[in-house]
């Protein structure tokens, strides 16, 4: 669901709509009846990879099999495939 609050009612129910909006609420903010601002939760990246995980990522690599098929390849035959 959305709802929309004139600058003025935000400005009052501020720590309202950051609720709301943190619950999945569509919150959104006009100007003179129009569409302005929505408040939407930030999503937080990933924590940064350590040396620890890219090793894991070495060793896992090394486990798999070559591809028989270069992967240049295997899009123009995909693509060559949809084309028929």
């Amino acid at each position: 669901m959305m709802s929309s609050y004139s600058v003025a009612q935000a400005k009052n129910k501020l720590s309202e709509l950051i609720d709301r909006a943190l619950d999945g609420e569509g919150v959104v903010i006009t100007r003179h009846g129009q569409p302005v601002i929505q408040f939407k939760p930030i999503r937080h990246s990933p924590r940064p990879m350590t040396d620890a995980d890219f090793e894991r990522l070495r060793q896992h690599r090394a486990r798999l099999k070559p591809a028989k098929t270069d992967a240049v390849t295997l899009v123009r035959q995909m693509r060559d495939d949809e084309s028929r």
